[in-house]
């Protein structure tokens, strides 16, 4: 699958574009704060129907607007989807996938598989296991409308029961409607724990021969799913920590407490590995994400770099790059002489300049570049 066109209208600092993507290689480049991320984010948005940066929809308006426009169109074993979406100011945002409206945001995801990488997922191994958990229910969400489904749940019934430990430390009283949420709880964070442990399962498939050859034959490296609950205990963890929950006002237990530990060589790098070690774990993690989309969706997702070419040494440089080869790749940057100096062959070069997209001679001649 391939991005072929993308245009925005009043979205951000742009007030109006049209990008037209190469199937290959795409670089943006241009000097910070110019409007690359912006290009990046609104594509995440039209695979996710969520920015990646905030959870406001207001800022995602230019600020002297009210609404603002999304259109892409995709291509998918040769045939055209195109997405639309609309933010207004003081409304939800509307979608259209094909020019008809949905009527719930799941019905968008696999329309178009995304797979982002920033300079602030090589932190994602020592960063806290908000991180890790935010990484694994985003690529889930992409891969499985269930999924999706029962996480929504999950966090509803948990905003539930947060609200009603809250009043039972108010009036010091056990209201039996307790008992309801913990198994609705119950119910739906075993379907998350059950998915996201399949999902690991399949990424240690992958991630230790993509680790393997990054590190030079060094490391090994292994997935570890910790759970901090599973299917036998969870009501019963539920059960013994109610009056610390009611002293606290929160859940103590339950999926949205799990983590992922990266172990070495059988070292937890999280705590104990060295930031090279950290940063290239991360980047097996993204590798390996590629090749399972692709056995999921029987497709290549598309994949966007956002600056991060320049926070990666020489060797991992030239391990991404290697594997950008038959994946669309839109690349953002402040210079393209990394991307030279590796002999990538860019398919499309843009420069970006205060919310305006240029179409740039490349530096050199591709013999192979698509357009």
């Amino acid at each position: 699958m391939f991005i072929k066109r993308l245009s925005l209208k009043d979205y951000r600092n742009y007030k109006y574009t049209v990008v037209n993507f190469s199937d290959g290689i795409n670089i943006l480049f241009g000097k910070n704060a110019q409007g690359k991320t912006n290009i990046i984010e609104a594509i995440y948005l039209c695979a996710t129907s969520k920015s990646h940066r905030t959870s406001s929809d207001k800022e995602l308006i230019n600020l002297e607007k009210s609404e603002a426009h999304i259109k892409l169109t995709v291509n998918k074993k040769g045939i055209d989807e195109n997405v639309d979406i609309h933010i207004k100011k003081n409304n939800r945002k509307g979608i259209a996938i094909n020019r008809i409206p949905i009527k719930k945001l799941n019905e968008l995801l696999g329309i178009v598989n995304v797979i982002i990488f920033s300079p602030e997922d090589l932190g994602l191994i020592k960063n806290g296991p908000k991180e890790r958990r935010k990484f694994l229910n985003l690529e889930l969400c992409q891969l499985d409308n269930i999924y999706y489904y029962n996480l929504q749940q999950y966090q509803k019934i948990l905003k539930q029961r947060n609200n009603l430990l809250k009043t039972l430390k108010k009036t010091g009283k056990i209201d039996e409607t307790i008992n309801i949420w913990d198994n609705q709880l119950v119910h739906f964070g075993t379907k998350i724990i059950y998915k996201r442990k399949e999902f690991i399962d399949k990424l240690n498939l992958i991630i230790n021969k993509i680790h393997s050859d990054i590190s030079g034959n060094k490391e090994n490296l292994q997935i570890e799913y910790e759970k901090n609950v599973n299917d036998g205990n969870f009501k019963q963890k539920l059960e013994n920590n109610l009056d610390k929950d009611i002293r606290f006002g929160t859940t103590s237990v339950g999926p949205h407490r799990d983590d992922m530990m990266f172990l070495v060589n059988g070292i937890d790098i999280r705590k104990y590995g060295s930031q090279g070690q950290q940063r290239t774990a991360a980047l097996s993690l993204k590798l390996s994400e590629i090749k399972l989309v692709i056995d999921k969706i029987d497709d290549t997702p598309i994949l966007l770099l956002d600056d991060v070419l320049s926070e990666l040494d020489d060797e991992r440089q030239k391990y991404l790059i290697h594997s950008l080869k038959n994946i669309q790749t839109i690349i953002t940057c402040t210079g393209v002489e990394d991307y030279i100096k590796n002999s990538i062959d860019i398919g499309k070069l843009y420069k970006v300049n205060n919310g305006e997209v240029a179409l740039y001679e490349l530096p050199y001649k591709n013999s192979n570049s698509s357009h």
